[in-house]
């Protein structure tokens, strides 16, 4: 078995676990390909990491003032509103609103900031006609623990040249931004979140079937694995917003697994399913079953769509055992004319933050957790490969009912 040298490539698995506001959060990233010789990493990482072979994982001594810049109050600026840029191409111009990150490139009229400045800071509390925005990194502040696992170990042909990586710029790009700010709600619920650009009744969009897996067979056996550490053996379990796949673990047995969905040609096509039913929960949140009659809930690839997700998160709460389990998955893909609009509109970490107050509001869940898994490559059989090289990340949110 090969083991990590000076020279070698290596694939490694980047996890990240830190605490905010009694949720916990959990970020991994593939590096692929991590040239030791050529490569930027903090010192001591590659003593650490050499002679390490494939399954081994090291815990990572890298202080967070290490990882991103140390949080400086002074980067808490006092902008005039009109400094904001809210314009866009669509119509729908952003107002701003508290806790949401925005490209730095909006604000205007700020040294060293320019419009093409996608970093994200975040709006915070507002004074009159101005606000302060924070323009300190996300994880800024918060305590991270850091494992290295070895995927793979290669050998280098040779030295070509090229260009050096920051592998911890790119793992930490994006994780912060899911907490929220100061232990107060993220303001996703201004300005009509939950329009969409098709108004027509669900049920004419979802009347024909598609049989189509929506993210890539390695996105779905990341969800699976979650699911499989999730969801305990001889469960009542309900898939909810269910389709052809209910992404459980094939080698895991059920007291029932129950689908409720939109098609029922989908829905009899899950063989998972021992039961299912169509239910338009846009139309009807209130859900066809008994309280606490499931011991666990999951929702895969489909949360975008939901019009008035509190009341399901109510429901669910209502038909989930005392300490069940709700977990809701998702990606970066999803059907743009049923999608609502918030989500389009938000970072793809921010939408784990959405999620999360779709928990949090009702005080009904303990536990609230999330993870990222992002990186991979994708299966070279799909059918987006290689114009998009990367797997599709996977997210997760999930929560236990009180």
């Amino acid at each position: 078995m090969k083991s990590i040298t000076p020279d070698a490539l290596a694939s490694i698995e980047f996890e990240m676990a830190w605490n905010h506001g009694n949720v916990s959060h959990t970020d991994t990233y593939l590096a692929r390909k991590v040239n030791f010789w050529r490569d930027f990493f903090p010192n001591g990482f590659c003593e650490a990491m050499t002679g390490r072979q494939p399954g081994d994982i090291v815990d990572l001594e890298i202080s967070s003032d290490l990882l991103v810049p140390r949080h400086d109050p002074g980067l808490v600026k006092t902008v005039v509103l009109n400094q904001f840029n809210g314009n866009r191409d669509n119509g729908h111009d952003i107002v701003p609103a508290y806790g949401r990150f925005y490209p730095k490139g909006r604000l205007t009229g700020m040294p060293g900031i320019f419009k093409d400045n996608v970093a994200p800071f975040r709006f915070l509390e507002t004074e009159g006609t101005r606000f302060y925005a924070d323009l300190n990194h996300p994880l800024a502040g918060k305590p991270v623990q850091m494992k290295a696992r070895v995927a793979k170990v290669f050998d280098k042909i040779a030295e070509r040249g090229g260009s050096s990586v920051a592998w911890l710029e790119t793992v930490t790009d994006g994780p912060g931004i899911q907490a929220r700010a100061n232990g107060r709600a993220t303001d996703f619920f201004a300005a009509h979140p939950f329009a969409r650009s098709d108004a027509r009744p669900d049920s004419v969009f979802y009347e024909k079937s598609r049989m189509v897996n929506h993210i890539d067979s390695r996105a779905r056996a990341g969800i699976t694995d979650l699911y499989r550490r999730l969801v305990p053996e001889n469960t009542r379990v309900l898939d909810l917003m269910s389709s052809m796949n209910s992404h459980l673990p094939e080698d895991r047995s059920f007291a029932k697994v129950t689908g409720l969905g939109m098609n029922a040609e989908e829905l009899a096509a899950n063989q998972r399913l021992t039961g299912s039913v169509v239910h338009d929960l846009n139309t009807t949140p209130v859900l066809p079953f008994d309280d606490k009659s499931f011991d666990a809930v999951v929702c895969t690839a489909s949360i975008e769509y939901l019009t008035n997700p509190f009341a399901v998160f109510d429901e669910v709460a209502r038909v989930l055992t005392q300490g069940g389990v709700f977990a809701v998955t998702f990606s970066n893909r999803w059907f743009p004319p049923k999608v609502t609009r918030i989500w389009e509109e938000i970072h793809e970490f921010e939408r784990m933050g959405l999620v999360s107050e779709y928990f949090l509001v009702p005080e009904t869940y303990d536990n609230i957790s999330t993870f990222s898994m992002r990186g991979l490559a994708r299966p070279a059989d799909d059918k987006y490969y290689p114009d998009f090289p990367e797997s599709d990340p996977v997210y997760a949110v999930w929560g236990y009912k009180k």
